[in-house]
């Protein structure tokens, strides 16, 4: 059985999207000059991973001239929002009432315009995961036949940022498609799975190409790490600024991985001034004291492999996992959670690699090197799938030998975990398969996912839900 925090679109898919691009909500965008384009009818549509919630603007597809003249599509806070201004008047501003808070999984958006429409409510129209968004906070719609300030001649146009070096997008991109003159459906871009029908997942790429693009229409579907701004529509390619080959990624609405939780991270000792940074699509995370944070997959079967690169060590670190209750709980590392609710923890402990297994009283024993050094690259190779249980924690690929877990609870769902207890910050890079780094070579899970400094051992796999579809973890 696996658990993910959430569930926007958790969808297992034979096929389907092959890469997204991640944005890291500081500085990474894309820009393009268009040409002269119907300005009255067309259709945006993208998947989107958040990488953060109640962060402020973050804009996935915008256009912009100065602070009176712009227009976006993207979040305020955790609503989204369409908004459209020229001269400082007011043409289009939609917010909705649903909230965008799951940082789990994959969300399916289309914005449709058409002001050609004789009804004010048919020239804007939104999508998410297939069904049309009807309930709004703020709903003003564009007058009959208004040219919006979008597929204009020589206007700079935006992707993950709002176009004023502000509100950049802090997250993951798919299947970034754009049909001038035509308003299409969100079924023109996905549909719901023949067996699981409450599930939205994305068409064949073939049948999105095959629909009429128009002029200045896109398609970006980010399978070339060299040039993540192509057009796969054979268009002019879209400038990259402060993107890498690293920001490819194979994590996609058909294949979501593991992440980070910043809606799960555990305050120690000062709650109040202890605060977990998370940056790079939830994968890096840093400024960490007396705190822990936990992955958004959980398992209870299965055997599982992921690699944590320490960026900055501190005594106090300890890499491994915990059960479901943990985080509301203990602290990893640090504190027994013998008198929490069912609190369960196992680790590798920085300072002098001793283990940590916290059942009972919590008490830790030798176990393998400390990790003292930063950008050291652990292995957790993790075995929940028989009566045996193990965790084998590897050191720059070199096993430190495997620890018996038997005493945590059979069923329980084990997330994987990283925290930090001493009075300095500590920082670590995640990777459960597309890190934010490069490998020196990239090895890939017996099934062919994943990207790992290190080879998976035999049997293990990555945390992504083809796996865990495909086992049952």
């Amino acid at each position: 059985m696996a658990f993910l925090i959430g569930g926007a679109n958790s969808a297992v898919a034979e096929e389907g999207v092959a890469n997204s691009c991640r944005f890291d909500g500081t500085s990474a965008y894309m820009s393009r000059s268009l040409g002269d384009g119907d300005r009255r009818t067309w259709t945006f549509s993208t998947w989107i991973k958040l990488g953060g919630v109640g962060g402020g603007s973050s804009r996935i597809f915008s256009s912009y001239t100065d602070t009176s003249t712009s227009f976006y599509i993207g979040f305020s806070s955790d609503d989204f929002y369409i908004f459209g201004e020229n001269g400082n008047t007011l043409f289009a501003s939609l917010i909705t009432d649903q909230k965008f808070r799951d940082i789990s999984a994959w969300y399916h958006i289309v914005v449709a315009f058409d002001t050609t429409q004789g009804t004010a409510s048919n020239r804007t129209k939104l999508y998410v995961n297939g069904t049309q968004v009807t309930s709004f906070s703020t709903e003003t719609y564009p007058d009959e036949n208004e040219q919006l300030e979008l597929n204009r001649d020589g206007k700079t146009h935006y992707i993950g940022q709002e176009g004023s070096s502000s509100g950049y997008f802090n997250g993951y991109m798919a299947e970034v498609v754009f049909i001038g003159g035509t308003a299409y459906a969100a079924s023109d871009f996905g549909e719901f799975d023949e067996d699981s029908p409450t599930i939205w997942k994305p068409k064949d790429s073939s049948d999105i190409k095959a629909l009429t693009f128009g002029t200045n229409g896109f398609y970006l579907d980010f399978e070339d790490s060299s040039n993540l701004g192509n057009d796969a529509n054979g268009g002019t390619d879209w400038g990259e600024t402060n993107l890498a080959a690293t920001d490819q990624t194979t994590d996609t609405p058909s294949n979501n991985f593991c992440v980070m939780n910043p809606l799960a991270s555990q305050a120690g000792s000062n709650p109040s001034s202890d605060v977990v940074t998370f940056a790079e699509g939830n994968l890096d995370v840093s400024a960490i004291i007396s705190e822990t944070t936990i992955g958004t997959m959980g398992v209870a079967a299965g055997k599982w492999y992921w690699e944590v690169k320490v960026i900055t060590t501190q005594d106090g670190i300890t890499i491994g996992g915990c059960n479901q209750h943990f985080h509301l709980d203990a602290e990893l590392g640090y504190e027994s959670p013998a008198s929490a609710t069912g609190a369960k923890i196992f680790g590798y402990y920085g300072s002098n690699g001793n283990s940590f297994i916290a059942v009972g009283d919590g008490t830790s024993q030798s176990y393998g090197a400390a990790i003292n050094s930063n950008n050291n690259i652990i292995g957790v190779a993790l075995d929940v799938d028989s009566a045996d249980q193990t965790c084998t924690f590897y050191l720059n690929g070199s096993t430190q030998g495997s620890l018996d877990i038997t005493n945590l609870d059979t069923g329980e769902l084990y997330f994987p975990a990283v925290g930090n207890w001493s009075a300095s910050a500590s920082a670590f890079s995640m990777n459960f398969g597309n890190p934010t780094y490069a490998n020196t070579s990239d090895a890939a899970d017996e099934n062919g996912y994943g990207a790992f400094e290190y080879a998976p051992p035999s049997g293990y796999l990555a945390l992504c839900t083809k796996n865990l579809g495909s086992t049952g973890g």
